[in-house]
């Protein structure tokens, strides 16, 4: 694991000293899982936009749905 460090606002800092009180869990706690779920979320985000810009310079192929659904045979 790495330590690091991070600067929150006094009202951010009072809400996660709330939330791990009420909970009983550590502030590290919530703050990994916000992290672990915020880097998911940039990945995913930036995946789709190297996806769009490849579709867009046309280095992607694209599909219809109805060719979908029929190479599935699902229009049968």
């Amino acid at each position: 694991m790495m330590a690091t460090s991070v600067r929150l606002s006094p009202e951010l800092s009072s809400r996660l000293d709330r939330l791990a009180t009420k909970t009983g869990r550590s502030k590290a706690f919530y703050l990994r899982e916000m992290i672990e779920e915020g880097i998911s979320e940039m990945e995913a985000y930036y995946m789709a936009m190297e996806v769009r810009d490849r579709v867009r310079a046309g280095k992607e192929k694209v599909y219809m749905a109805a060719e979908i659904r029929n190479s599935l045979g699902l229009d049968a």
